[in-house]
């Protein structure tokens, strides 16, 4: 049984400097001083949000995606070098203050999805060139493409929609160098097969993922956010695959969309008042975000339960960072 008083259901803390509060993180930038660089606090909170609203607080929501993108980083950091310094609390990162790079990265494994930017919907509306890729005829929904493609698009910071993009027009639009996309796109490439390598040595299939890339004070790009979670990634269970591609049916996956279908059924969720969330769906969502950590790592999930709440125990983690 989960305890679902145990949430971070956010991380406002007065004594952090220069906040900035999203859907699911609260974060605080760190000023550079003479002996440290700049650098920002993130604190993956239990928040859950889809429809561009927050949907409800899930019990270790916030604790399993850090803990999982800490797993990653360390196992690709070879590969890339990522923006963390430092892990004060299992929900916790401190990173490198980076400059976001305005294109967004998605790396595709298969003929899947389901909004409008996704391969699978253009592929179904008989668009073959997308991206800045040809496919060919004949695909089925859910096939593993020929190769693994990038499928970029802008990122819309003014709240804007993000639009797709083909790497001639990302150069040629002065979104990234030449030289900033070939190692943007290559970097992509590798973290991809590692993560499908890995995920196969876990009886997993990882289909297709988001990458956010910036650059450092000196010019150097890194990956930042997170990486390889259900929450950036799709992942299905390769036992399943072939029965579900034969029936044309979606394979089995970490079904996080248990909460966003109760909802949908429920209101029109981008202008009705959210219903109450009952605890059994809170519960269950948990359990799906703690099986993907086990199934994903490998390793045994253990909630830190320790302080009178979480946030308690993220305030006391954090002391050494509070304005002076």
């Amino acid at each position: 049984m989960t305890d679902l008083s145990r949430i971070l259901d956010h991380a406002r803390i007065a004594e952090l400097p220069n906040p900035y509060f999203g859907k699911v993180r609260d974060c605080y930038d760190l000023p550079a001083t003479a002996t440290e660089p700049a650098r920002r606090i993130l604190i993956s909170s239990d928040r859950i949000s889809a429809f561009d609203r927050i949907l409800a607080a899930i019990p270790f929501k916030g604790q399993v995606l850090t803990q999982m993108a800490r797993f990653w980083f360390d196992h690709t950091a070879d590969l890339c070098p990522n923006h963390v310094l430092a892990y004060p609390d299992p929900n916790v990162v401190i990173g490198k203050h980076l400059t976001i790079l305005p294109v967004e990265v998605v790396v595709r494994g298969y003929l899947a999805g389901t909004t409008s930017t996704s391969v699978l919907t253009q592929y179904k509306a008989g668009v073959r060139q997308m991206y800045g890729h040809t496919l060919p005829d004949g695909l089925r929904d859910n096939q593993v493409l020929p190769a693994p493609i990038i499928t970029p698009t802008s990122k819309a910071f003014d709240g804007g929609h993000d639009e797709p993009l083909t790497a001639q027009e990302i150069v040629a639009q002065g979104l990234l160098t030449q030289s900033q996309w070939d190692e943007v796109s290559a970097k992509a490439l590798a973290l991809f097969a590692r993560g499908q390598k890995m995920a196969a040595e876990r009886g997993l299939i990882l289909v297709d993922t988001k990458y956010e890339f910036g650059t450092d004070e000196a010019g150097h790009i890194l990956i930042g956010d997170e990486i390889h979670t259900p929450d950036s990634s799709r992942y299905w269970i390769a036992s399943g695959y072939a029965a579900a591609f034969e029936a044309g049916t979606r394979p089995p996956s970490f079904d996080k969309d248990v909460i966003r279908s109760w909802v949908a059924a429920r209101c029109d969720p981008y202008k009705d008042p959210i219903p109450e969330i009952p605890a059994d769906m809170i519960e269950a969502t948990s359990k799906v975000y703690i099986e993907a950590f086990e199934a994903i790592t490998g390793q045994t999930f253990v909630p830190d339960l320790s302080g009178e709440t979480p946030l308690a125990r993220v305030r006391a983690n954090l002391a050494p960072y509070f304005s002076k």
